[in-house]
């Protein structure tokens, strides 16, 4: 094959998961989203504000040709996870021929004293808090921010590109990687904010802060309440019968974001702990196991325990297998069968024979139910998928020396050999190999149709042609 890879570029601090900022007093606060999928005939922003991020690029970037290419790369899925720390977006970005570069966008941090203006804007307005929360970007403050000299959104020329590329200007990997923030912007305004210089637990900690002195200071004419001179309550309190003081209507919709603090979470066990033994005097039910039972048992245990995990880490995370099918579900179960007693009950149970499941549970190692869809289920790709992975199949090999390929739907079988690609609904392309009359999972899935394809034909037993096998 040709090419060969890359290291990554140049560039300040770590990717993923490490605290660690440009500059700052908040460097600690970081931010990592899983790399997206293709965006597949959607626009990259929805919000008003996710569109004002790529304006800021497009008028920033002196070639359209490479914002072009920067799209496509971000359409197509190249970008790796993102890390948002103030003053840098990072990610790793691939090109078609599967070389990674590591590119970075700095954006300017608001000052100390930006941020205290910026805050009362936010405090002044119950509605500002209430958009933030609701994740959504309100224009009002934007607007107000900027009559008081605070640019939220980026202008011409904020957008700063860094690339191992070495391009000089925006170039396809640093443009792919603003696409895909716009993305993320448009699902949480408070990513913007933190490349401003804050995150939202400090944000929202100061706005409560603020909430709370503006609550309980006194008024103007001596006290949180009273009345004018004609006894009635001043503008902007409640007061009750008997002239009882209040507070402002505004500031008591602020405080109601404002909550008690949650209780700490609960100590989780290290292990799930052990099902209780089903083996009795008393005789089963016609049709009950015990033994099937305390593995069924055991397996909701082990799986409750995960989802307790999940639920209560650092970033809640959805239980895998939370909504398999019962036919995907044998599988799972399968995986860690025991018995193959167990194992024959689960094949006929979803029904398969022991062979078929064998070949399940071959894939479900290998990638869960994206990687059993792969190998029980055919689909017809659209048109640009097709193409775009014929075009690097066909750039992978010299004219000599590339294999022949007949494609059925998502199926591509390298004719005269006993290896073939498939191409699973998220975008990535398994290797498979001929074992006797089946095909068979033969490695990890890769997002390069060619790493795929090479892999395959690394691991079928090729034994003379075979035909196209499909």
């Amino acid at each position: 094959m040709n090419g060969t890879g890359h290291g990554y570029g140049h560039g300040d601090g770590a990717l993923g998961g490490q605290g660690g900022s440009p500059g700052g007093g908040h460097g600690g606060d970081e931010r990592t989203f899983a790399a997206l999928p293709p965006a597949k005939g959607t626009a990259f922003a929805r919000t008003w504000w996710g569109r004002a991020w790529l304006k800021a690029l497009e008028d920033t970037a002196l070639d359209g040709v490479q914002l072009k290419a920067g799209r496509r790369h971000a359409r197509a899925g190249a970008v790796g996870a993102v890390t948002v720390r103030p003053g840098r977006i990072t990610a790793v970005v691939k090109d078609r021929d599967g070389t990674a570069y590591r590119s970075d966008v700095l954006v300017r941090e608001l000052s100390d004293d930006e941020w205290e203006r910026f805050l009362d804007l936010a405090a002044d307005s119950a509605g500002h808090i209430a958009a933030l929360l609701d994740r959504e970007m309100p224009p009002h403050l934007v607007e107000d921010a900027a009559a008081a000299g605070l640019d939220l959104l980026p202008g011409i020329g904020d957008l700063d590109p860094e690339c191992g590329c070495e391009a000089w200007d925006h170039c396809p990997h640093t443009s792919a990687l603003c696409y895909q923030v716009a993305r993320l912007l448009d699902e949480d305004p408070f990513v913007l904010l933190l490349m401003r210089g804050r995150a939202e637990r400090t944000l929202l900690d100061q706005l409560q802060a603020r909430s709370v002195a503006r609550a309980s200071a006194p008024s103007a004419s001596g006290g949180s309440g009273g009345s004018g001179g004609d006894g009635a309550p001043t503008s902007g309190t409640a007061a009750g019968a008997g002239g009882m003081p209040g507070v402002s209507a505004a500031d008591a919709y602020a405080e109601g974001f404002l909550l008690p603090p949650l209780p700490a979470p609960p100590v989780v066990a290290t292990d799930p702990g052990v099902s209780p033994a089903l083996d009795t005097d008393t005789d089963p039910e016609p049709g009950v196991h015990p033994t099937a039972l305390e593995f069924l048992a055991t397996d909701a245990a082990a799986r409750a325990h995960g989802m307790l995990v999940a639920a209560l880490g650092p970033v809640h995370q959805e239980s895998a297998g939370a909504c398999l099918t019962a036919a995907q579900d044998a599988v799972r179960l399968a995986v860690d069968s025991p018995m193959p007693w167990i194992t024959a009950r689960l094949a006929a149970g979803s029904g398969r024979t022991p062979a078929e499941l064998d070949l399940a549970t071959r894939a479900w190692r290998l990638g869960g139910a994206a990687a059993l869809s792969v190998l029980e289920e055919e689909w017809a790709p659209d048109g640009e998928s097709l193409a775009r992975a014929g075009t690097r199949l066909s750039e992978a090999w010299e004219d000599d020396e590339r294999p022949a390929l007949h494609r059925s739907g998502a199926r591509w079988t390298a004719v005269g050999t006993d290896g073939q690609l498939r191409l699973g609904v998220d975008g990535r392309w398994w290797p498979y190999a001929r074992e006797g009359a089946r095909w068979s999972p033969a490695g990890p899935p890769d997002r390069d149709p060619a790493v795929a394809l090479a892999a395959a034909l690394t691991t079928a037993l090729t034994t003379g042609p075979t035909g196209d096998g499909t």
